[in-house]
């Protein structure tokens, strides 16, 4: 088990009390088991979370669809396990929803794992998502400064030409100039 599946396991056992429910499913390896756990009533957000992600670091895609909603949660807690196991999940879908969850401005207060992801994911989604959501965070007054620190960082990770004018007029903002001008260094010259 990684580091982030342990905490993510230590937290969902102290969110459930340690029940014999979160036990039984914490132990059994019957991936049917945890899938049929995202369907069934009056299941805790918990347990689908714990399934889902389960379920997302062993490969299953019949998590996907939970992951997603998970990644944008309020809680980041629950978006960074989701954005862990949807990366380890390697479903082609992810890319196309981390983008569309990352560019959409009625949830951007919970964009910054969709966003950390798609750098994660180096899709061709990515780099068009970020510089989409960057350029919305350089309106004056914006309050997502965390958001447009996680744009500038990652397209200074992808390190895509395309990227070169939002990175340039990031590099105008106080707070955002030297991850911008560090970004900046990293594309390629031309």
């Amino acid at each position: 088990m990684d580091e982030e599946s342990r905490t993510v396991t230590e937290r969902i056992r102290k969110e459930s009390g340690g029940t014999p429910a979160f036990e039984q499913l914490a132990a059994t390896d019957d991936l049917d088991a945890l899938a049929a756990v995202l369907t069934a009533p009056e299941q805790p957000l918990w347990a689908r979370e714990f399934a889902a992600h389960r379920l997302g670091t062993a490969g299953d895609r019949r998590a996907f669809e939970s992951l997603v909603l998970l990644l944008n949660h309020r809680d980041p807690e629950r978006c960074a396990g989701a954005a862990h196991a949807l990366a380890a999940l390697g479903d082609p879908r992810t890319a196309r929803a981390a983008a569309a969850l990352a560019t959409n401005e009625l949830r951007v207060a919970y964009a910054l794992y969709p966003v950390r992801l798609l750098t994660q994911l180096r899709a061709p989604e990515s780099a068009p998502a970020l510089i989409t959501n960057l350029r919305r965070r350089l309106a004056p007054h914006d309050p997502y400064r965390k958001v447009a620190l996680a744009c500038v960082e990652g397209l200074g990770s992808l390190a895509d030409p395309r990227a070169r004018d939002v990175l340039k007029e990031a590099a105008t903002h106080p707070r955002l100039a030297m991850a911008a001008e560090a970004a900046l260094a990293r594309l390629p010259q031309g």
